[in-house]
């Protein structure tokens, strides 16, 4: 993701239920906050699951499932912002960039994932 500066991983674990991270984020190129989230469910290599926990508070989820000539890729964000007026009018605002910031960073996957090529 664009908005996403940087991700590092904050707890002892590396990889499964529990593992926390700590998201430095930027809004419009600006840095804001560092988002705290923590991975809820694991089920590799179908489900990944998270929470987030700071001025974002909600879960995501990213999902695999099989389809028809390859894999469906489902991304899942139902978040909200936790700061009263300022949230909301920066939710309306920015909602539209988030938008367009999500769409073009699964394209992006979707790219890089199709030039790794079958395995």
């Amino acid at each position: 993701m664009l908005d996403a500066d940087r991700v590092a991983v904050v707890s002892d674990r590396r990889e499964g239920v529990g593992v926390r991270l700590a998201v430095r984020t930027r809004i419009l190129g600006v840095f804001v906050f560092t988002e705290p989230i923590e991975v809820t469910a694991w089920e590799p290599p179908s489900r990944l699951e998270i929470r987030h926990g700071s001025i974002v508070r909600g879960a995501g989820a990213w999902v695999l499932r099989p389809a028809e000539g390859g894999t469906r890729f489902t991304w899942i964000e139902d978040v909200d912002l936790r700061v009263p007026v300022v949230g909301a009018l920066l939710a309306a605002v920015y909602g539209p960039v988030l938008g367009a910031l999500m769409a073009r960073s699964a394209r992006r996957l979707r790219e890089t994932v199709i030039a790794m090529g079958p395995r």
